[in-house]
């Protein structure tokens, strides 16, 4: 019914920050780790300074979903059986070559291949491990399937290409090929969000409540009363309330603003690239109406899973 309603996850800010820029940013760098753009040209230097303080806030926004953020790196010990630690490793590990690529690029005005690759293979594997963080999960049967990391990767892409575009349109260089790229890539990866939702929209449960208290054989299960009357921290970020019909109209806009409406733009953008000004400008609006529709996204990522605990409590 389109009124229904359903216990989901809850969409913590911080996490959507987190995903999002650092999503953004590790694109960038990896497209940037590439040497497609002109080292000494100054919109490169900014693309590169861009790349890091999008990574870096969204590191630092992900510590204050923690309990004890000062405790945050115990993470990293556990990189032999978690994907969580595996990401805080890459991403560590990652900003050796990234730091590298940036000094040569910025003060030195050259690029350094082996610094460069380096950086874009180490940003994918950051981006890769933070999507399997979601996918690993069976708790939630939405997001457990290769098409999450899928899609974290190409979202990653699909921005770094857009912002690579607007670097080399405003004086980096191929900006043309740039910004046709990044029409393919964003296309691509809503093709591919379109089949991950589609996925979730027609799942059958595999946890329900007579799986949950093996009482399936007498008959339909019905929830007499919760297991606690108060809040708690299962309620408060695995009882997300949500109604349908309020989340696919989010995610219409969400695919309009993210994807269309981007894709339009840069098209309009290419037709102008005789006009490096007018065009960087409409790639500039691509590119904020694109991260609005990838947070949107990502809001819903998390809105709309639903954890096999809810169960317990009447989802």
């Amino acid at each position: 019914m389109d009124g229904a309603k359903h216990l989901t996850m809850h969409p913590a800010f911080s996490i959507i920050v987190f995903t999002t820029l650092s999503g953004l940013g590790y694109g960038l760098a990896a497209i940037l780790g590439l040497g497609v753009l002109d080292p000494s040209a100054l919109a490169t230097k900014l693309a590169y300074l861009g790349a890091l303080v999008l990574i870096g806030a969204g590191l630092m926004s992900s510590t204050l979903h923690l309990g004890n953020p000062q405790r945050a790196w115990r993470a990293l010990s556990q990189w032999r059986s978690s994907w969580l630690s595996r990401e805080g490793v890459m991403a560590l590990l990652t900003f050796v070559p990234l730091l590298w690529s940036a000094w040569a690029t910025v003060v030195e005005s050259r690029y350094i291949p082996s610094a460069g690759l380096l950086g874009t293979a180490g940003a994918a594997l950051t981006v890769y491990c933070t999507g399997m963080i979601y996918a690993s999960l069976r708790s939630v049967q939405a997001w457990h399937t290769p098409l999450t990391p899928l899609c974290f990767l190409l979202f990653g892409l699909s921005g770094g290409l857009i912002l690579a575009s607007l670097a080399g349109t405003a004086g980096g260089g191929n900006g043309l090929w740039l910004t046709l790229s990044a029409v393919a890539a964003t296309l691509v990866a809503w093709i591919a969000k379109t089949a991950w939702r589609r996925r979730m929209l027609t799942l059958r449960p595999l946890s329900t409540p007579e799986t949950a208290t093996g009482l399936g054989s007498i008959g339909k299960v019905r929830l007499f009363e919760r297991p606690h009357i108060n809040e708690n921290y299962l309620t408060r970020e695995m009882g997300f309330v949500i109604a349908r019909k309020h989340a696919a109209k989010l995610g219409r806009i969400s695919f309009l603003a993210g994807g269309v409406l981007p894709v339009l733009l840069l098209l309009a953008a290419a037709a102008f690239s005789a006009f490096p000004v007018a065009s960087a400008a409409i790639i500039a609006c691509a590119t904020l109406l694109h991260y609005a529709g990838i947070f949107l996204e990502r809001w819903l990522f998390f809105a709309e899973a639903r954890h096999a605990v809810m169960n317990y409590y009447g989802g």
